[in-house]
C-alpha cells in the first residue's frame, strides 16, 4: 500500500503551487514547440495521440479522458476535423454520438508531432530530473491520478 504524504513534511499548498506551474509551463513550452513545428497546439495533439490509440472513441470518451467539458471537447473535435485530421461517423449502438477515427493524414501529424513533443519534453526536464527522481515523480503522480479518477474528482460537470 502506498504511504501517505504527511503535511507536517510538505508544504502543501506550495507542493500545489508548483505542480501547477511546472504542468502551465511544460504545457506552454510544448505548445509552442508543436506550433512552430507542426501547426498544432497541445490540447490537438493530446486529442490526435488518444484517437490513435482509441479509434472509435466518442467525443464524451475524450471529454472524460481529459476532463474537459463535453462542449469544448466537440469544438476542439471540430477543429480537427475542418482540418482534416479526423473524421465522425454515426455510432450504430447510439445515434446520438458519432465515433471518431483518424485520417491518414491525422496518423502522419500525430506520429511526427509526437516525435517533436517527447525531444521537447525531454529536453525541458533532462536537468532537473534525473533517473530515480523522475520515476518516483511519475508513480506519484500516475496513483495521484489514479484517486483522483476513481473517486470522480475535479470531473467537470458540462
Amino acid at each position: 500500500m502506498a504511504s501517505k504524504v504527511s503535511v507536517e513534511t510538505v508544504d502543501l499548498p506550495s507542493f500545489f503551487a508548483d505542480l501547477v506551474r511546472c504542468e502551465t509551463r511544460l504545457y506552454n513550452a510544448l505548445n509552442d514547440r508543436l506550433r512552430e513545428r507542426h501547426g498544432i497546439v497541445t490540447s490537438q495533439f493530446e486529442f490526435l495521440r488518444h484517437l490513435r490509440h482509441h479509434p472509435g472513441a466518442r467525443v464524451a470518451d475524450l471529454a472524460a479522458e481529459f476532463a474537459v467539458g463535453i462542449g469544448a471537447t466537440s469544438k476542439g473535435v471540430d477543429r480537427l476535423e475542418r482540418q482534416g485530421w479526423v473524421t465522425r461517423t454515426p455510432n450504430p449502438s447510439d445515434r446520438r454520438s458519432s465515433l471518431l477515427e483518424l485520417t491518414d493524414d491525422g496518423l502522419q501529424l500525430v506520429d511526427a508531432a509526437e516525435a517533436t513533443f517527447t525531444e521537447r519534453l525531454a529536453e525541458l526536464i533532462a536537468d532537473a530530473l534525473k533517473a530515480s527522481p523522475m520515476t518516483a515523480a511519475a508513480q506519484a503522480l500516475s496513483e495521484l491520478r489514479s484517486v483522483l479518477e476513481r473517486d470522480q474528482i475535479g470531473t467537470p460537470t458540462g
